[in-house]
């Protein structure tokens, strides 16, 4: 059954965010026993943001690839029970359990992978070993270059791709080689970090699955300058001779920002990828699904049409719109994987060519109650304006909370909600909850910040900044008490998305 098309709800929670004892949410029991939650709560899906590894400012989606995990989300206790790590190497850290300390976390977690990395090769059964070798064998069109690229990385000190000796820069054969023989440990630990990352979300998978809850990922429509695709493939990105940008993305000026955005990730060489058949799109997508059920896809209007900015501007105010690869690239997906499962990313400034894309393309949009207020009762946003097919949330990760929100927004808003919500600043996050529910889009998604009814300082991300807690929230078991765990499941149940049966938890 395909739950873009039938009533459902889902909480989006980071895998960083969850709980847990070394510093950071991972694979680990925390992971399954949310899944419980929400299969008790009657929630179908399960939102997750982007689970490439984390990039400048910690975010990622500025990644150093498109198709690898974060290591930072590979659970150590499942190695130590292969036996591949000892036990004493996890001791209480005294990790915070709020918030990310990423200066602390990524250095600790890296040193124990490698314990457990050197603890396989010495220990590892016959059966790991050959399991191991198959999974490098099956994802080598892109886990070979990722492991070099890292190995590369660490022994340049962290210095950019461009910056290295001209015959790697240039990808010379002999010299790949040569450095593939030359730092063989170093990349048999990066293939073993992302093996390891994939038999942990994939059993994380099943086991959602098996609870009728479907995981949703989150597809960047961009990659990092600094990263392994770029490096791979330097032939499919706006760059130079000397492999620099010559134009980068961002979105022009608008009302939250009269510079505009930019981001300053490479474009993509279009015309080249068309002559491929979008074979790298396609490669993209299909890894997207071996790791999940379905996905967002970030910054959809630029499929349609992107902000092309010169590198040499400071801001995003110079750029200039550019036509996108438009439907001929989600065509030439399907052809090869059959139909998406697909959630467009239609926030932003959006024109009707965008509309026409989705639409064509049978995707559902999104509509963010956060954003229905500031006009009259003909918002789009508003949900007795929502069609069915549209996935409806009270905010995403780049949002405020419901709280948060409530207690900045113009005296305005605040009375067009509240009269329209019958809620004030006690209880807004469940009437924005209530809302989304009632309505008649078929899916409705809430952050767990918003469950919680937490407020401004414990949102996700702040985008156009870096730094500060941005990305770094986390919950505690403590904090998901028994008391969002009923209301959520009742309103779930009574807004016909989950099991009437939960109504008996009131």
């Amino acid at each position: 059954m395909n739950l873009l098309e039938n009533r459902s709800a889902g909480v989006l929670l980071h895998v960083t965010s969850l709980p847990g004892p070394h510093g950071i949410g991972d694979f680990g029991p925390d992971a399954f026993q949310f899944v419980d939650w929400l299969a008790r709560t009657g929630q179908r899906l399960w939102q997750i943001l982007p689970t490439t590894p984390i990039g400048p400012g910690d975010s990622p989606y500025q990644s150093v690839s498109a198709f690898a995990g974060s290591p930072l989300m590979v659970s150590l206790q499942p190695l130590v029970m292969d036996g591949w790590l000892d036990a004493i190497d996890l001791p209480d850290t005294g990790f915070d359990a709020h918030h990310v300390d990423f200066a602390r976390v990524v250095p600790w977690r890296l040193l124990h992978l490698r314990r457990a990395h050197r603890g396989f090769l010495a220990l590892g059964s016959a059966d790991d070993q050959v399991a191991f070798s198959a999974w490098c064998q099956r994802q080598a069109d892109w886990v070979d270059d990722y492991a070099l690229f890292m190995a590369l990385e660490t022994a340049h000190g962290g210095q950019a791709w461009w910056l290295w000796s001209a015959e790697l820069v240039h990808r010379v054969p002999a010299a790949l080689e040569a450095a593939r023989l030359k730092y063989a440990d170093e990349v048999s630990f990066w293939q073993f970090v992302q093996w390891c990352f994939d038999v942990q979300l994939s059993a994380l998978k099943s086991y959602a699955n098996a609870r009728d809850v479907s995981i949703m990922g989150d597809l960047p429509i961009f990659v990092a300058h600094h990263s392994a695709d770029c490096w791979a493939r330097p032939d499919l990105y706006e760059l130079d001779a000397q492999f620099q940008p010559t134009v980068v993305a961002g979105v022009p000026p608008d009302d939250l920002g009269p510079l505009g955005q930019r981001w300053g990730n490479p474009l993509y060489r279009w015309d080249r990828m068309a002559a491929e058949n979008y074979a790298w799109w396609t490669a993209r997508a299909r890894r997207a699904l071996e790791q999940t059920d379905l996905f967002r896809i970030d910054h959809f209007r630029g499929f349609a049409a992107y902000w092309e900015i010169p590198a040499s501007s400071p801001n995003a105010v110079d750029g200039r719109w550019l036509k996108g690869p438009g439907k001929p690239l989600f065509d030439a997906i399907e052809r090869a994987l059959g139909r998406l499962p697909i959630i467009a990313e239609d926030l932003g400034f959006i024109t009707q060519d965008v509309f026409d894309l989705r639409d064509a393309c049978g995707f559902p949009g999104m509509k963010i109650l956060q954003f229905a207020f500031g006009e009259d009762a003909t918002h789009d946003y508003l949900p007795h304006n929502f069609p069915h097919y549209c996935v409806v949330y009270t905010g995403t990760h780049d949002n405020d909370t419901s709280q948060g929100w409530w207690h900045a927004a113009k005296q305005r808003e605040r009375d067009f909600a509240g009269s329209y919500l019958a809620a004030g600043s006690h209880d807004i996050h469940w009437a924005m909850i209530r809302a989304a529910s009632n309505s008649v889009a078929n899916v409705v998604i809430v952050p767990l910040q918003d469950v919680l009814g937490l407020d401004g300082s414990q949102r996700m991300n702040t985008p156009g900044t870096l730094g500060g807690k941005n990305w770094t929230w986390r919950f505690t078991w403590s904090a998901l008490g028994s008391e969002p765990t009923r209301v959520l499941g009742l309103m779930t149940a009574a807004s016909g998305r989950g099991p009437f049966g939960l109504l008996r938890l009131g």
